[in-house]
């Protein structure tokens, strides 16, 4: 084992991936399974049955008091306070410029009490923040990150899955009746859960947050139950391509300290209606109305190549972007990416091409999601 493994964070669940055969990957400074056979089997898996996901590597921060509403609409971007209790909302956490630090999941939990899902790699970052804007409101800030797991189940069957998990019918009912982007406090398994109806991958799915001390016998629980289901482990090779043909955007590739909402698309995400004066607004109020010198963008490819990540978008010779993830798409059958574009090349439907180092092969620009699931 290297220095650098050695260095890298294992999750409470590393045994049961050691025990799978798993193949581990740095990712945000975890050692996390990038896939366990095929990542190719995986896919179909969650796009047909279910997988099984650790994501325990992302963050999880809590914010508890009379006045956390108000200190979350001074941090991020969004408009938080107006949630209901029991419902989730995406948001962005911005720097001074209005650039974006990270993406996240908050959930209001309670009345006074949220929690905000920032990506791993982003996660101590994004606490630290949440900690110095909360600075002067009645709130306290918790950052539960290396006390909590994340266990998502994802795809057709999830829901059957999680239903096998409940000790009694009202559980079981309470699983079903959740609708999507809300959580509720459940036991699963007999373990205690904060259960979503959250998701990375374009299916229906639930994301599991437990205590450390629980995540391996849930893990277990969750396996047993989906044995019937088709129910496959699966790594972040297999996150990653379902994200993309959901059109979904990854930190670091999409999003970046280089971007704001505005360039990504994400204009609705900032709130400038609430009153509080987040972190980023004033960046933000002089950039409205204004189009972004590039445009992120949905392409297809009409060869059989794909193009990746920092590969060149051209039109008639010149370059006009850049893609930022790209790969074949196993439900499609063909090349899709993600990519920036000079703004007045980002209209469905334009005809562009990739430099695939040498080889310019030709993309057209599609609607968002490459992949909806059938409802």
């Amino acid at each position: 084992m290297t220095e650098t493994t050695q260095a890298l964070k294992h999750t409470a669940l590393h045994a049961q991936h050691e025990a799978l055969g798993a193949n581990f990957t740095d990712f945000g400074g975890w050692d996390m399974p990038l896939k366990y056979g095929s990542e190719l089997a995986e896919h179909k898996a969650v796009r047909s049955t279910a997988g099984l996901f650790d994501l325990s590597h992302m963050g999880e921060v809590y914010l508890s008091g009379p006045e956390a509403g108000k200190a979350l609409n001074t941090a991020l971007a969004g408009n938080l306070s107006i949630m209901k209790v029991g419902k989730a909302k995406y948001s962005l956490i911005l720097d001074a410029e209005g650039k974006i630090i990270d993406d996240l999941i908050v959930y209001r939990l309670e009345e006074e009490k949220f929690l905000v899902v920032p990506n791993a790699g982003n996660a101590p970052v994004v606490a630290a923040e949440l900690a110095a804007r909360a600075a002067g409101f009645d709130v306290v800030v918790d950052d539960a990150s290396d006390r909590q797991s994340l266990i998502a189940v994802q795809g057709p069957n999830a829901e059957a899955i999680v239903r096998k998990l409940a000790a009694d019918e009202a559980t079981a009912q309470a699983v079903t009746e959740l609708k999507y982007y809300a959580a509720v406090k459940v036991v699963l398994g007999g373990i205690d859960v904060l259960l979503a109806r959250t998701g990375y991958t374009g299916e229906d799915g639930f994301e599991l947050i437990i205590e450390n001390e629980d995540a391996a016998a849930l893990w277990e629980k969750s396996v047993d139950a989906g044995k019937d289901h088709e129910l496959v482990p699966c790594g972040l090779a297999a996150r990653d391509s379902l994200r993309l043909e959901a059109g979904m955007p990854l930190y670091g590739n999409e999003l970046s300290l280089e971007r704001t909402p505005f360039d990504a698309g994400f204009g609705p995400v900032v709130s400038f209606k609430k009153e509080e004066d987040f972190v980023g607004r004033e960046a933000l109020e002089a950039l409205r109305g204004a189009t972004p010198p590039r445009k992120l963008v949905g392409l297809k490819g009409l060869g059989k190549r794909a193009g990746r990540g920092g590969y060149a978008i051209v039109k008639d010779g010149a370059t006009i972007g850049e893609i930022t993830s790209g790969q074949p798409s196993p439900t499609l059958g063909y090349p899709v990416a993600l990519g920036y574009v000079d703004a007045e090349f980002g209209a469905v439907g334009t005809e562009l091409e990739v430099d695939l180092r040498g080889k310019i092969l030709p993309f057209v620009v599609v609607e968002l999601p490459f992949y909806t699931r059938a409802k």
